[in-house]
């Protein structure tokens, strides 16, 4: 049974028209990385000596269409998430972080991320979603319909794992997104294909496997399969757009639904309509347990610059 959904905190803010919103998923407990992730967010691991999400969110921000950015995280971790966004926000000037004066408050926090673009910078602002445990959490679609709600988020969404790491920029995947208009676009990854970790096929069993058909549209979407019949997984990498939004609470509203497996919706959702995906062809990581985090964290050390892109 899913459980059920906290009222929001924090104040609801006037936002642009238009644009795309970011949402990172960072409310999960990490149980698989204890005792790494004990007293630490899965999210705020170091890897090359930085934060993921400082990586996540400077991808992002180089994106010109992202109007905001929102991080989920638990009540657990909140203080932490808090903390991080504030020695974002007090990087000096083309450090890659803009500050704003607007101080934290105990809903959540706001800051800018700026590019070195001319753009104006997007705010970042850090949810709480009143869980204190593994056993009480929201999950992947939970949190995702939370934020949805409590942000009263209307935008075309971008919506990222806060423990994927990738080399790949994500201009390329939201051109692909903005060529098809009003359809769903997942980020796809060939585990199979070198430098990835562990580089097998069979490595996809702990993932959900895709097939793609013409123009990329997504044919066959299975989950965690015993036996996979291809190497192309779905990332947590998502572009959904705003006519598509309500399908959150339409999955919700069925008990049948697994709360916690943002795979599962995609594979839900195309059944229903079409949803396509698009190939990130460079690394990319998730860090789910402490062989691919040294991974990571070997490969980022010796590439520093190729992930900062």
């Amino acid at each position: 049974m899913n459980p059920a959904l906290p009222k929001g905190r924090g104040s609801l803010q006037i936002r642009r028209k238009g644009g795309v919103k970011a949402l990172i998923l960072a409310a999960g407990y990490g149980t698989r990385l204890y005792p790494l992730t004990k007293k630490h967010p899965k999210a705020l691991l170091a890897v090359a000596g930085r934060p993921i999400l400082d990586y996540i969110v400077e991808k992002i921000a180089r994106v010109k269409e992202i109007s905001g950015i929102v991080v989920v995280t638990n009540d657990k971790f909140f203080p932490q998430f808090q903390e991080w966004a504030k020695k974002i926000e007090d990087k000096p000037e083309g450090s890659g972080a803009a500050s704003d004066s607007r101080s934290h408050k105990p809903e959540g926090s706001g800051l800018a991320i700026g590019s070195q673009s001319h753009r104006p910078a997007a705010r970042i602002k850090i949810l709480n979603d009143g869980t204190r445990s593994e056993a009480g959490r929201l999950g992947a679609i939970g949190d995702i319909h939370f934020a949805l709600s409590k942000e009263t988020i209307l935008e075309d969404t971008l919506i990222l794992g806060g423990d994927n790491l990738f080399e790949d920029g994500l201009s390329g995947f939201m051109e692909f997104a903005q060529s098809k208009r009003s359809k769903a676009i997942v980020g796809v990854y060939d585990i199979a294909r070198p430098p990835s970790a562990g580089g097998r096929q069979q490595m996809a069993r702990k993932y959900g496997v895709v097939k793609l058909g013409p123009a990329g549209k997504i044919v066959d979407f299975t989950e965690k399969p015993r036996q996979p019949q291809s190497s192309l997984i779905a990332t947590c990498i998502y572009y959904i757009p705003k006519e598509k939004l309500r399908y959150f609470q339409e999955y919700l509203n069925d008990p049948g639904n697994e709360y916690d497996s943002s795979g599962s919706f995609i594979s839900w959702l195309s059944r229903k309509e079409d949803v396509y995906g698009f190939i990130f062809k460079k690394r990319w990581y998730d860090i789910g347990d402490p062989q691919v985090y040294q991974e990571a964290d070997r490969v980022f050390q010796m590439n520093p610059r190729c992930f900062a892109l």
